[in-house]
């Protein structure tokens, strides 16, 4: 169990006016088994006319918001705290095999089971080719479970890919993300999507943070956290789990969730429609502080 307070603020500078602007963020923390969201607090410079929440179809509680004001700057910070569980300690070795999965579900009459389906269609950011099926076959071999199998395969990504920020952006093609091998997490969370997916496995997109810690002797410095990305994999006897391609492993208390969506269009922290503005310059900064617990 781990307490933490994520700050999380976003602020874009305009070349020129900005008139009005509507706008939508995904950047507070879901309540769920694993976790609780104890309280967010919005901010936006300038101050909205009209702001509202709402659960979208995904179950996330996501911000909207519109400026009128006329402005060159916009800033948002999101403020919260939450309560983190370790998931439930499962032998993975348990799980379906991985061939068995998408007949069982499309002939399940389980609500749970039918919802899944959804995540083994193609999204906005997530193809399905022959050549991810092909990436994944020496794992994915037959008889295999499939817990079993996507941590192998999120251990293979960590240990032959290289994080490299430089290397795309958010519109790079998946295919260029396989064949030259470097990316970030979002690539790497979208290319096992399209492997999965590929071979008929229920399969989604998981946004959120991860508490980072800086090298021994060395002080954390301040916005230096950032947003991340994982997978969720779906069996019909056990549920989603989820695990983190970019380290190599299943989450841990460490993962804090803000929004699940079939990709990152679905739940990117702040997106919207301005008018005016021209060129901008974008800043992101995020701290995932851990927070000592005090017992009663």
């Amino acid at each position: 169990m781990a307490d933490y307070k994520i700050i999380h603020k976003t602020k874009y500078s305009y070349e020129d006016y900005v008139s009005y602007c509507h706008n939508i963020a995904h950047m507070y923390p879901l309540t769920h088994q694993y976790q609780d969201c104890f309280r967010t607090h919005v901010n936006v410079h300038p101050k909205p006319v009209v702001s509202s929440f709402r659960r979208d179809y995904f179950g996330n509680q996501v911000f909207f918001f519109s400026v009128e004001d006329v402005h060159k700057n916009l800033e948002v910070t999101v403020e919260s705290s939450v309560r983190t569980h370790p998931q439930m300690v499962l032998d993975l070795g348990r799980s379906t095999p991985w061939e068995k999965i998408f007949p069982l579900v499309s002939e399940s009459n389980l609500e749970q089971d039918i919802n899944s389906l959804e995540f083994v269609q193609p999204s906005s950011y997530v193809r399905l080719k022959d050549q991810f099926s092909e990436f994944i076959k020496p794992i994915f071999v037959t008889g295999k479970p499939v817990f079993v199998a996507t941590l192998e395969l999120a251990e293979f990504v960590f240990k032959n890919f290289k994080y490299d920020t430089k290397a795309t952006n958010i519109n790079t093609p998946i295919e260029q993300v396989l064949n030259e091998r470097k990316g970030v997490c979002q690539d790497f969370s979208h290319l096992c999507l399209a492997a999965l997916r590929s071979i008929r496995i229920p399969a989604r997109y998981i946004s959120g943070y991860l508490e980072t810690i800086p090298p021994p002797g060395k002080a954390k410095l301040q916005g230096s956290d950032a947003t991340h990305a994982w997978i969720s994999v779906y069996c019909p006897d056990m549920g989603w789990m989820d695990f983190d391609p970019t380290n190599g492993k299943r989450i841990t208390e460490e993962y804090i969730i803000t929004a699940i969506g079939r990709d990152y269009s679905d739940v990117s922290p702040l997106k919207g429609i301005l008018f005016g503005g021209g060129k901008h310059k974008l800043t992101v900064e995020v701290d995932v502080i851990r927070e000592q617990i005090i017992e009663e």
